[in-house]
């Protein structure tokens, strides 16, 4: 009885917090000023282009070029923060909210160690994750095994907030989408700053909730054989938005009222057209990574946010994929299970070969 107890408890955990945080007037629910209007429709259009079509997966990044500076040294460890404009391409950097056009990426690298023997993982921000803090702590311990941290600051998150957006409540849906397509393109174009730049050995990519949603589809699409982890991260965002706890914290009325063209539309059918913007996102959808081997999943047993069909959705999508269960909710997962989320970046990492070293001639 011990487990189920403690599984209520994590479960209950979830709808507590959301209830703290999402169901209270201190701030404004997601979408609060509607679909996004003309910025949606343009978005629809794009993302079904992109994805998740079988060329996609081979369309080389566009470049990256940070303006690096020092943060600080230590004995052991070196941190620097780099700058640089979205890579995205002009239609969707038009989209954007001015805030967002320009990008900052913390690296946290061992001293003493060449970059060709060790390995780098890009983190991306989970729901709410505004700064690098949590995510350079999650990756600090992996120093010790020559895995080096790079931490991406994402567009509508920290110095890339629009003005007038509080928290990570974001005003539109369309925002939504827009966050994710920016944070997969530039992802993208960093892993490859990290392979061809950096000269790192191997590479990998993870995230958290929302976070490991947007690490999957770069998974999925990036060119070379990388570590893929997806922490606490449910198949497509519908499943956050419209099943989990998450559906509390939406301006469904908004939604509702800002669709004009359908006078005495019903919830239920605003519920049905936030499904179907929203699965496009669903990674599903997307191509097999090129070694699904190197993909590891770490899901919650008792999940209010992400429930466990989403996660084995994926992994039926993705064969040669592993699930990892850790005993925890959503929220508690965070806090207690570093530990595991670590182990697992170090196990997808050594599936992966390393590179072949580079030979000057004489």
């Amino acid at each position: 009885m011990i487990p189920l107890n403690l599984g209520v408890f994590h479960y209950v955990l979830d709808h507590i917090y959301s209830a703290c945080i999402h169901r209270t007037k201190l701030s404004p629910p997601f979408f609060s000023r509607g679909w996004g209007g003309s910025k949606l429709e343009l978005l629809e259009s794009m993302v079904k282009q992109l994805f998740p079509g079988a060329a996609s997966q081979n369309r080389p990044p566009n470049l990256v070029h940070p303006i690096w500076k020092q943060l600080w040294e230590s004995k052991n460890a070196c941190l620097k923060e780099g700058v640089f404009r979205t890579p995205c391409d002009e239609q969707l950097v038009h989209a954007l909210p001015p805030e967002s056009h320009i990008g900052r990426v913390a690296l946290l690298t061992p001293k003493f160690m060449p970059p060709q023997k060790m390995a780098c993982v890009l983190h991306l921000a989970g729901t709410g994750d505004h700064t690098y803090e949590r995510r350079l702590r999650l990756g600090g311990p992996l120093l010790k095994e020559n895995i080096a941290t790079m931490v991406l600051e994402s567009p509508f998150y920290g110095n890339r907030r629009p003005t007038l957006q509080q928290g990570s409540k974001l005003l539109c849906v369309s925002d939504l989408l827009l966050l994710g397509r920016a944070t997969v393109e530039e992802a993208r174009s960093l892993l490859q700053w990290l392979d061809v730049e950096g000269g790192f050995g191997k590479t990998g990519i993870c995230g958290l909730s929302m976070g490991g949603v947007h690490a999957a589809m770069v998974g999925s699409l990036h060119p070379k054989p990388i570590a893929t982890l997806p922490f606490l991260a449910p198949h497509s965002a519908v499943v956050a938005f419209c099943e989990g706890v998450l559906k509390h914290a939406t301006a469904w009325e908004a939604l509702r009222k800002d669709v004009a063209e359908k006078a005495g539309i019903t919830l239920e059918e605003v519920e049905e057209r936030l499904r179907s913007v929203l699965s496009l996102t669903d990674v599903t959808r997307f191509p097999i990574p090129k070694n699904p081997e190197a993909v590891i999943l770490v899901a919650a047993t008792n999940d209010g946010y992400i429930p466990k069909h989403s996660v084995l959705e994926l992994q039926k999508a993705w064969p040669g994929s592993e699930v990892r269960w850790v005993n925890g909710g959503h929220v508690s997962s965070f806090i207690i299970h570093f530990d595991s989320f670590r182990k697992a970046i170090v196990d997808a990492l050594n599936r992966l070969p390393w590179r072949e070293p580079l030979f000057l001639s004489d």
